[in-house]
């Protein structure tokens, strides 16, 4: 078996030279295997606004440019910001006063916004709209004087943002154990909202955990969870049972991305989350002939392509693309980005 004992974290331009390393031209290993390349998969509408929304911010401020939390969970679109000069922090004391700052994708506190307008911040919002719909959500419910019930995971920069809306009417679960465990000051003022990366089958459990236990519990008219997350979960549990492995690129901090591989895994084939090639482990490839490749929607098509030109060049795989659902959704860029760029367009 071809195995390279050293593990790294490299540039996806570096896999080239990974794959020879551990793998050789040929490792062990079905020589006619199978790659279903899934559809959707990759950049949603709100990540790709995101992420034009910091490279315009580039050219109008240039380097050093601050970013409030990653601008998406996903370490390849981190480090090549990075590389431009764009500094992310997790303290607005750590940016100058007066200095440019992008909110991430995964929005912000009102808290936030307050401190941001007290130290002179000049602001551009990238948060995605379906996020926004979220807080608005919330804000609506607590003017309304009802308990907000969030479903979501502790600690994820847009569980924080949310919970920040109403801080004193909001409360987290995570589980059917965290609902059993609820009490709220009137079950017939009570509303539940989700975070937006859930799975969809772990979100509904939830939901009908709260619903057992509070008949009268009110939530918003349409779903929460993005229409990405929900597609790319579609085309998992699709098409996992025709797989023997299932790969999906994305950080392990992406939550949408996590919960792909978890999906795939509970539907019975195994499943990795990764980076990129450099993470591939030799043996998940023994008797498998049908591999599954999936990302989240903040991972990259390059390092897509990358993983994919890799099992080609290693076990003589064919690509057969996958299309379960179509995706046409924009999202324009940030109000104040716009005005930006119409302004320098006038100077110019």
């Amino acid at each position: 078996m071809c195995r390279d004992p050293t593990r790294r974290s490299l540039r996806p331009a570096d896999l080239d030279t990974l794959a020879q390393a551990r793998f050789g031209s040929r490792c062990d290993g079905p020589l006619d295997m199978k790659v279903i390349l899934a559809n959707p998969r990759g950049f949603c509408a709100g990540v790709n606004m995101a992420i034009e929304s910091l490279d315009r911010a580039l050219e109008i401020f240039g380097a050093p440019l601050y970013v409030y939390h990653e601008i998406v969970h996903n370490k390849w679109v981190v480090e090549r910001f990075q590389r431009r000069g764009v500094i992310f922090v997790e303290d607005l004391n750590d940016v100058p006063e007066g200095s440019p700052l992008l909110f991430s994708a995964h929005g912000v506190s009102p808290a936030i916004r307050e401190l941001s307008r007290q130290r002179r911040l000049q602001v551009i919002d990238a948060t995605c709209p379906l996020v926004t719909k979220v807080h608005l959500e919330a804000v609506k419910y607590a003017k309304l004087g009802y308990t907000i019930i969030l479903i979501g995971h502790e600690g994820h920069d847009e569980v924080v943002g949310t919970m920040g809306e109403a801080p004193d009417r909001m409360v987290l679960v995570e589980s059917v154990e965290d609902v059993e465990r609820l009490e709220v000051p009137d079950p017939n003022k009570l509303a539940y909202l989700t975070q937006t990366t859930l799975s969809v089958d772990d979100a509904n459990i939830v939901i009908a955990a709260l619903k057992r236990k509070f008949p009268a519990i009110h939530h918003p008219p349409k779903d929460d969870i993005c229409y990405a997350t929900q597609n790319r979960q579609e085309a998992i549990r699709e098409l996992a049972p025709q797989a023997d492995l299932v790969l999906v690129i994305g950080s392990q901090n992406s939550s949408n991305s996590l919960r792909l591989a978890e999906i795939a895994n509970l539907l019975g084939t195994p499943a990795h989350l990764i980076d990129g090639v450099g993470e591939l482990q030799p043996e998940w490839f023994e008797g498998v002939q049908t591999v599954l490749v999936s990302a989240g929607a903040s991972a990259p098509e390059d390092v897509v392509q990358d993983l994919v030109k890799h099992l080609e060049t290693t076990y003589g795989a064919q690509v057969e693309h996958a299309v379960v659902r179509r995706e046409d959704v924009h999202f324009p860029l940030p109000k104040s980005l716009r005005s930006r760029l119409a302004a320098q367009g006038a100077n110019s």
